[in-house]
């Protein structure tokens, strides 16, 4: 009896050794910015950098290995835009929608791949961009700015009109409706994360090592997914915004 109670309390403390919201402050200027968080995020950004260059540095006509690979990928997330924004407007955000689901792929798979754990900072750990609330906002607010830039551009001052439509009693919730994208967008890919880190996180410490593989396969197929939805509604939002609002 006393020897469960041991180890009940062992199983306690050690899950207690999962840190949350702890972070690697570092002062620029009169800011504090998350610093594993910059960390992270530049080997992501350095690696993609790297995979393009090496991808497109001798195109061949004829596609082999990893050129074709690439091409895949390039026709994959010009789909994506395609299907959302529209042919005729799709190819100037192609850029941007796959640049979003790259990095957002990118930077899940290096949360659930690498074993950061192993790394030792001052403060906090080292783990996915995307498990931190900051770095989810700022990429939803950027897909805010996006489709209001979008509206604005192909629509003009008309683009105001959709707050009105179908009818002008409709104005608070369609204004609300442009706070609540960003919120959503943000933390669903935030919480989604997050949950998927602290549950391999806690099985490895549990368990032995074999046991937690099928979570952290699951996690790469939902990270995976996670990047697909994000990419996917701000291509949508953005193809939203486009549409000619007077002509309804």
């Amino acid at each position: 009896m006393y020897q469960q109670k041991i180890q009940a309390v062992s199983s306690f403390i050690t899950m207690s050794a999962v840190e949350v919201g702890k972070h690697l402050y570092w002062e620029i200027g009169n800011y504090k910015v998350h610093g594993q968080v910059f960390i992270v995020s530049w080997l992501v950004i350095l690696v993609l950098l790297v995979l393009g260059f090496t991808g497109t540095r001798n195109l061949d006509r004829i596609p082999k290995k990893f050129q074709n690979f690439m091409e895949f990928i390039l026709e994959f997330l010009q789909d994506i835009a395609k299907n959302q924004i529209g042919e005729h407007e799709y190819r100037e955000w192609v850029p941007y929608i796959s640049t979003i689901f790259l990095f957002i792929l990118g930077s899940n798979w290096a949360g659930a791949l690498i074993p950061w754990k192993l790394i030792h900072l001052p403060e906090g750990e080292l783990a996915a961009p995307t498990n931190d609330i900051n770095t989810t906002v700022a990429l939803s607010l950027l897909t805010s700015i996006s489709y209001f830039y979008a509206g604005l551009n192909k629509n003009g001052i008309g683009y105001f009109s959709r707050y009105i439509e179908p009818t002008p009693v409709l104005l608070p919730i369609n204004i609300l409706e442009d706070f609540t994208k960003p919120l959503s967008l943000s933390f669903r890919l935030f919480g989604n994360v997050l949950a998927d880190e602290l549950v391999v996180s806690v099985f490895t410490l549990l368990v032995p090592i074999l046991i937690p593989l099928p979570v952290m396969i699951l996690g790469l197929f939902a990270s995976s997914i996670q990047a697909l939805i994000f990419s996917t509604l701000s291509a949508a939002y953005i193809g939203e915004a486009m549409e000619g609002h007077g002509d309804h």
